[in-house]
């Protein structure tokens, strides 16, 4: 059979490259305010703020990841009619843009102490200026479709405004204060750090063992750090300790220093560990300073902000601290004190992320706290009650573990880039908080604090001080709260819990947002954790170079799964990849086949079986991403895309749809069909991929772009099951015919004539065209004489026959060897029904469905041996 298919020249180019057009689209996309909110335009408001990148990073796997997913909420909500509104910024880093101005000093042969505070930050910002702000770059390579008229900054002034409005309120209401508290020093930074800075490694370590007294009042402590002895001013045992009951209360000497210590009695000991006898250093580890605080202990410091032992009246002052370890211990040697000694000793150091390899020391310090108790129960309470949704909902725990149990948060930072805690202190121990729209006092003694607040403050205004806050700005009054917040679980207590705590103080019990939707993290193929340090980051920048942004994006896309991490090869990338060439070659096939959207449908009367089914699934999947997109379910709203495009519209409708195309009968209705469903999927597709569907949308349809296109809606048909079941059946005949070609080494081009039997029974007669265009099947000449028989089961317990002339084409002993596996499973198939029916507790005990479905499952295989059978008995005789 050779029909000949109508043709023209298609549109689009033979491939698609995205290097070539995808700066171009964005930039379209953009110059046209595609992406711009409009407060007055009457639709329903739908508000996303990004989680700020910092302005010295870069587009890495997990920005990469976030920002596609909150893409395709975005992109889907401007499609259905909403004021979407994706505002956009940067956070100004304080400790990451510090560190890099300082090494650039230091490169320079000065520092921030010789250049002076104003002078420091005017460099700030012109590092700020000339390499800040990478990654905004790169969020427009990856197609964020951010509202760029809108675009913040931590630093800017209205942000700064809404800082010091926010730090003047929780400080007049009694929940700001500053104490003398246990925190996170970074020695080479001079600073504290806040909990997502300090990473906690296992290392080697070193635990010693000392003799504290002598005689009968001796007392043995282990300690890891035995540089921190200098500042104990206890030993601690457990109350219960029957070991240690006679020596509570009494004082023995501190070794090398000569000072008197207590021994006290305090819950927090574990006897069963070491000795059972601990020394207390309150001012340089929390656990020493909570017993310290419970026995009223002196808390003397005994190292300086840059890690250098001091204050002590030993030899060991002006010794930096890993100096002073080695010393100290060499002291103890050589005054006999040293008991034992273990050496690796493996354990858990925090180390500062921001200064690498550099162990954090736990230092009391005077710092600015937020007393985050009501504020935290207010976040807790917004859950419970409903006003907030943590999806996934088994995340829940997580949240709640976080807000019932949060400590009070240090804020301040010995830096100088940064929001500056607008406290005064005057000559005569005055201290003034002074709003942003109030004087600051001012005569001699007067002086702003040195500090800045952590970055994670002004961040937690985000959702709120970037639409104007504390002013009640139009934008503010319709985009609060937003509507969703997409964000990794990790960092649920750093930003999350924050933003609401603020969030809910400053608007009034409003939280800033309705839903929390939390993804996991991106690992490498193997489902290992990415780092720099394993060599298996990937840079989804190099990724887009090679093969486009679409395919990163999809690859992003199909594996985010709520709250669970997704393990990511190139692999992901390339199959993605193909996917888009699939569907780039089937939009320019309807091209070249007049296919168009613009044709109104076939009468129910005149659509195929194959336009009915392609129609109904195509409601049906339409309906199906919705449903899980309103969920965040982006991986299965992905595959379902997938799918339906690859295994359906591109495998079967496209295949059917070539022979009706030759048909001028059926020509103009298959160019409407096909046209209709590439218009609908292509829209669908567009939050996903929406680079390579603006070009085929647009050439489909001819529209201004897919970015403004309406989201598909009453799209496809009805399913009409009974012809998806005989489309169903045409599929399951077709398949095993072309495997039975690849069996017999058929090449592909090569027709064979054949008869087919059955397919009236099979309700199939009028596939038969079909069926011969897919399967290279030509109609039966005179003097036909068949060699070979194909049958096929069908749904329904029906069947057809396909009797074929394959003189000089078969490989005959391949026939018989498929033949023989064909058998060979069908007895199998046989044994273990007849095994599960002739077991009475079987029988007897499972449900009658079950029973029966084994029934038809052993009536099925014996179909299939007296067919296969009957067919290598005819293989023989002929």
């Amino acid at each position: 059979m050779t029909e000949t298919l109508p043709s023209r020249t298609s549109e689009l180019p033979a491939k698609w490259n995205p290097g070539e057009v995808e700066g171009g689209l964005y930039r379209r996309w953009v110059d046209r305010g595609y992406f711009e909110a409009d407060p007055t335009s009457g639709k329903p408001p739908y508000a996303i703020v990004i989680p700020p990148p910092n302005v010295t990073g870069s587009l890495h796997i997990g920005h990469a990841f976030e920002h596609t997913l909150i893409d395709v909420l975005i992109r889907r909500r401007r499609m259905q009619g909403y004021d979407a509104l994706w505002l956009p910024g940067m956070d100004h880093a304080s400790i990451a843009v510090h560190a890099l101005v300082e090494k650039a000093l230091a490169a320079e042969g000065t520092s921030r102490r010789e250049l002076g505070r104003e002078a420091f930050i005017e460099r700030t910002w012109e590092w700020k200026d000339e390499h800040g702000g990478a990654i905004l770059a790169q969020m427009r390579r990856l197609g964020d479709s951010v509202d760029w008229t809108r675009e913040r900054f931590t630093m800017d002034d209205g942000l700064n405004r809404a800082v010091t409005t926010i730090f003047k309120r929780l400080y007049g209401d009694g929940l700001i204060y500053r104490a003398e508290r246990m925190v996170n020093w970074s020695p080479a930074l001079r600073s504290v750090l806040s909990d997502i800075e300090v990473e906690h490694k296992e290392v080697d370590g070193e635990l010693v063992s000392i003799r504290y007294g002598d005689g009968e009042d001796s007392v043995v402590v282990a300690t890891t750090r035995v540089e921190t002895m200098l500042g104990d001013t206890a030993v601690a045992v457990h109350p219960d300790d029957e070991r240690y009951a006679h020596l509570v209360g009494r004082e023995i000497t501190l070794p090398l220093v000569g000072r008197k210590i207590t021994i006290v009695a305090d819950a927090h000991v574990d006897p069963t560990f070491g000795t059972g006898a601990v020394k207390v250093t309150p001012a340089h580890d929390p656990n020493d300073f909570e017993i310290g605080r419970r026995h009223g202990l002196p808390m003397p410091s005994i190292m300086n902000e840059s890690g250098v032992i001091t204050g002590t009246g030993t030899e060991f002052d002006g010794m930096d601290r890993f100096e002073a370890r080695v010393a100290v211990r060499e002291a103890l040697r050589a005054q006999g004190r040293i008991v034992a000694e273990k050496r690796p000793y493996r354990h858990s150091v925090g180390h500062s992320s921001r200064a690498p390899y550099e162990p954090i020391e736990p230092r009391l310090s005077m710092q600015w706290f937020v007393k985050v108790g009501p504020l935290a129960k207010a976040a807790g309470d917004a859950v419970r009650d409903g006003r907030v949704t943590v999806h996934p909902k088994e995340l829940e725990p997580r949240w709640f573990g976080w807000v019932d149990n949060m400590h009070d948060w240090c804020i301040s930072r010995q830096l100088w880039w940064g929001h500056r805690i607008p406290v005064w202190y005057g000559p005569n121990g005055e201290v003034v908080c002074v709003g942003p729209d109030e004087q600051p006092p001012s005569g001699p003694g007067w002086h702003q604090d040195e500090d800045v607040l952590d970055t994670w403050f002004s961040s937690a205004l985000w959702p709120f001080s970037t639409f104007g806050w504390p002013d009640r700005t139009p934008d503010l009054e319709r985009y609060y709260p937003t509507s969703v917040l997409v964000t990794g679980y990790d960092i649920l207590f750093f930003w999350v819990a924050r933003m609401m705590m603020f969030g809910l103080y400053a608007m009034d019990g409003e939280p800033p947002f309705h839903t929390i939707a939390l993804h996991g993290m991106v690992r490498d193929q193997h489902g290992k954790k990415m780092s720099k340090s394993a060599g298996n980051t990937v840079d989804p920048v190099d990724w887009m170079d090679r093969f486009g942004t679409d395919p990163v994006r999809f690859a992003l896309a199909r594996g985010a799964n709520p709250g669970t991490d997704l393990p990511l090869g190139e692999d992901a990338v390339v199959a993605a990849r193909n996917f888009i060439t699939k569907l780039w070659n089937a939009t320019r096939f309807a091209l070249a086949n007049g296919a168009s959207p613009a044709l109104p449908l076939p009468a129910e009367g005149m659509r195929t079986d194959a336009d009915r089914w392609i129609l109904g699934r195509l409601r049906e999947v339409r309906e199906q991403v919705d449903a899980l997109l309103e969920d965040y379910q982006f991986a299965k709203a992905t595959e379902a895309l997938y799918h339906f495009t690859w295994d359906e519209l591109c495998d079967w409708y496209i295949e059917l749809a070539k022979p009706q195309l030759a048909d001028p009968e059926l020509a103009e209705g298959t160019r409407a069909v096909l046209g209709h469903a590439l218009d609908a999927l292509l829209r669908l597709l567009q939050p996903i991929i929406p680079f390579v569907t603006e070009a085929l949308w647009t050439g489909l349809t001819g529209g201004e772009s897919v970015v403004i296109a309406p989201w598909p809606t009453d799209v496809g048909a009805s399913p009409d099951a009974a012809a998806t079941a005989r489309v169903e059946a045409l599929q399951r005949l077709i398949t095993e015919l072309r495997r039975f070609r690849t069996e017999q080494g058929l090449p592909d081009r090569r027709s064979v004539a054949a008869r087919l039997v059955g397919l009236d029974e099979a309700g199939l007669a009028g596939h038969e065209t079909a069926i011969r265009f897919l399967t290279r099947l030509d109609g039966p000449s005179d003097g036909f004489a068949p060699t070979a028989t194909v049958e096929v089961g069908l749904p329904g317990n029906r069947s057809a026959r396909v009797e074929l002339d394959l003189s000089g084409a078969v490989d005959v002993a391949a026939e018989r060897a498929r033949l023989g596996r064909d058998l060979n499973a069908a007895r199998k198939e046989l044994d273990q029904a007849d095994k599960k029916l002739g077991n009475p507790r079987f029988t007897e005990k499972a449900p009658a469905q079950v029973v029966d479905g084994i029934r038809a499952r052993r009536a099925a295989a014996l179909a299939d041996i007296e067919r296969v059978t009957a067919r290598l008995e005819a293989l023989a005789s002929s």
